[in-house]
């Protein structure tokens, strides 16, 4: 199974990204794993011209046979077992190339959501984009943690 991660914008936040090399070292046991950083849009200019630009950086870095999901606050939420099953069932679908789009502070432009498969939300709450990048790292392993049996999730 193939899962990418693409994020806009690169994160001042050391923290952050030490989260996100531990969960994507830890995911090169079950799948090939990748996060990507794709460059940042300049902020000064208009809003969907913003969200244009991010989605043609998008659409360079992603393959017509990759199954794209959003993460997006209107997206499904999910328990981490419910998620553990949604991934275990794309694996045996050989849906097997994931790639989850983390946006940039104003969401998607409606070109992404048009390419878009499903949309996933982490929560009824709001994070920002910032922050969505190790969540999702975690809740990937967590999901393949579950599926193999592994004292990472407790019930």
């Amino acid at each position: 199974m193939k899962i990418k991660i693409l994020a806009i914008g690169e994160t001042d936040e050391a923290a952050i990204q030490t989260l996100i090399e531990k969960y994507a070292k830890r995911l090169k046991k079950f799948c090939h794993f990748e996060f990507k950083v794709l460059a940042d849009v300049r902020r000064k200019q208009p809003i969907e011209q913003q969200k244009k630009k991010e989605a043609e950086l998008f659409l360079k870095h992603i393959k017509k046979n990759q199954r794209v999901i959003l993460l997006d606050e209107k997206g499904k939420t999910y328990s981490s077992v419910e998620f553990s099953k949604w991934i275990e069932k794309k694996g045996v679908q050989a849906e097997s190339d994931l790639v989850f789009l983390i946006g940039g502070p104003y969401g998607f432009d409606s070109s992404i959501y048009e390419l878009s498969h499903e949309k996933i939300a982490l929560s009824k709450m709001t994070f920002s984009h910032q922050m969505v990048r190790p969540f999702i790292a975690e809740q990937i392993y967590r999901a393949f943690s579950i599926i193999n049996r592994l004292p990472y999730h407790h019930d």
